[in-house]
């Protein structure tokens, strides 16, 4: 392990682009220095760990890894220890998305469902306790509101995030006072990268009370609060909807 690094240290599962990339950014100009998780997206991970050194040296590295190999967890956690000799925070963001309907539904899509939404993020977690029980930090997951309002023909990574959510919770009672974990469930903030229909996001933005679409900013600021700014918060999942959940 190297020498302790002088500034909080996180690792963002998925950071690569899209929200992940929003987070790594925000939690940059935090003052965070960044592992940042990818498991295809090389060349935009690598781009964006070269803006981040360029705004301060030795604040951001890539780590590759296949999250669904559990055994290689471990060595991902200490990939960053030996860079920089302390982990405070750990966002889980990475996630596999799309649908599942009943009956076409298949123990593979379930596996890599699971796996990616569930199973990563518990034994990551569990290989990164010691270094944030020294650090006495915290663990944010990115849950989905679909976790309690289900998303139709999805059933399958419902049911992950819904995990996810009570591994939140779980986790929160287990670890404390040591280690903070909370989650943020996002609503209408990105459409998946192949789209849905025109008329359905308007629909879904009419039963919004904020009547617009959120951004990646509107969550990467929940996460950063759970870090830096809400010490006597655990266990809980903050909804970044727009108040969408509140309609029927």
């Amino acid at each position: 392990m190297s020498p302790r690094h002088e500034r909080p240290v996180a690792l963002i599962t998925g950071a690569g682009k899209r929200v992940g990339a929003v987070i790594a950014r925000t939690l940059h100009a935090a003052g965070y220095d960044l592992a940042l998780h990818y498991r295809h997206s090389a060349a935009e991970a690598e781009l964006l760990a070269s803006s981040l050194e360029r705004q301060r040296a030795g604040s951001a590295f890539t780590v590759q890894g296949e999250l669904a190999n559990i055994d290689g967890l471990p060595e991902l956690v200490q990939r960053v220890l030996s860079r920089f000799g302390r982990l405070d925070a750990l966002i889980n963001n990475a996630s596999a998305f799309y649908p599942t309907p009943v009956g076409s539904a298949t123990p593979a899509q379930w596996n890599d469902l699971f796996a990616s939404n569930a199973q990563a993020p518990f034994f990551l977690a569990q290989a990164a306790l010691p270094a944030l029980r020294e650090a006495r930090g915290a663990i944010v997951n990115l849950v989905d509101i679909y976790a309690e309002r289900p998303l139709a023909h999805h059933p399958l990574y419902c049911m992950a995030k819904a995990a996810l959510a009570a591994m939140t919770r779980s986790l929160a009672l287990d670890l404390g006072p040591d280690v903070r974990v909370n989650g943020v469930a996002p609503g209408a903030v990105m459409w998946p990268s192949d789209g849905k229909p025109y008329d359905d996001q308007q629909a879904m933005l009419a039963r919004t009370p904020l009547q617009r679409a959120g951004s990646p900013e509107d969550v990467a600021g929940a996460v950063l609060w759970l870090l830096r700014d809400a010490p006597f918060v655990t266990g809980q999942i903050i909804r970044i909807d727009g108040g969408r959940t509140l309609s029927v």
